[in-house]
C-alpha cells in the first residue's frame, strides 16, 4: 500500500498569483514543468511571509507533479529560500572570500551589534532575521548586504550601522555604494578608459 503522507496545514496561491504561476508553466513543454519550480518558489515564499513551509512546497510539487523530495532538494539547497519563518525585515550579509577580504567582518560584527542577534536569527519582536549567505555576485563592490531585492554595497562598520538604524527608523535608504562615489560597478575614482564616450553619455557609463 502506497500512503502518502501529509502535513495538516494547506497552502494555495491567491488568484493572482494562480494567474501568473499559469503564465510561468506556459513557457515549458507538458514533459518539462519541473523546469519551473524555481519561480513558483519563490512567488510561494513572497506569498508565505517570507519562507518555505513544508505545505508550500507539498503544494508546488503537486502542481508540477513531481517528487515532494525534488522540491526540498532544491528548496534546501539555494539560500535565497528561507526555511523558517523569518522577520519582517530580512539581511542578508555575503561573506565569500571577496567581500571578506574587503572587510565583511566589519559589517557582519555591526548588523550583530545593530541587532542583538546572530546568523540565522530573529529578533525577538520577529521585525529582523539576519542571514549569511555565499558570494552576492557583485564582488567587484564588496562587502555586500542584500535586502528587498537590492543590494547595499562597498559597506564598512560604519556604513552598516548608518544603514540598519535607516530601516528601524522607516527610512528609505538608496541601494548601491554606500561609502565611494562611484556609479553602480564602475572604477572607483571615475572611468579610466573611454573617457570621450562617457562624457558623451553623462558620465554614466
Amino acid at each position: 500500500m502506497n500512503i502518502k503522507l501529509r502535513s495538516a496545514e494547506n497552502f494555495k496561491f491567491t488568484p493572482e498569483n494562480m494567474d501568473w504561476a499559469k503564465g510561468q508553466l506556459s513557457k515549458y513543454p507538458d514533459n518539462r514543468r519541473e523546469s519551473a519550480v524555481m519561480p513558483l518558489l519563490t512567488r510561494a515564499q513572497e506569498q508565505n511571509n517570507g519562507w518555505v513551509s513544508v505545505p508550500v512546497m507539498e503544494y508546488i510539487a503537486d502542481m508540477l507533479e513531481m517528487p515532494y523530495i525534488r522540491v526540498h532538494e532544491v528548496a534546501s539547497f539555494y539560500t535565497m529560500y528561507n526555511l523558517k519563518p523569518v522577520g519582517k525585515h530580512v539581511i542578508e550579509v555575503c561573506t565569500t572570500t571577496p567581500c571578506w577580504l574587503r572587510g565583511s567582518d566589519d559589517v557582519v560584527a555591526a548588523c550583530k551589534d545593530e541587532l542583538g542577534i546572530g546568523f540565522g536569527e530573529t529578533t525577538k519582536d520577529g521585525e529582523f532575521t539576519l542571514l549569511e549567505v555565499e558570494c552576492a555576485g557583485a564582488c567587484v563592490n564588496a562587502p555586500v548586504i542584500a535586502y528587498r531585492k537590492e543590494y547595499y554595497e562597498d559597506l564598512d562598520g560604519h556604513s552598516t550601522r548608518n544603514f540598519i538604524k535607516a530601516i528601524k527608523s522607516g527610512e528609505i535608504v538608496s541601494s548601491g555604494p554606500q561609502t565611494t562615489d562611484r556609479h553602480k560597478s564602475a572604477p572607483q575614482g571615475g572611468p579610466t578608459t573611454l573617457k570621450e564616450f562617457c562624457a558623451l553619455e553623462g558620465g554614466k557609463r
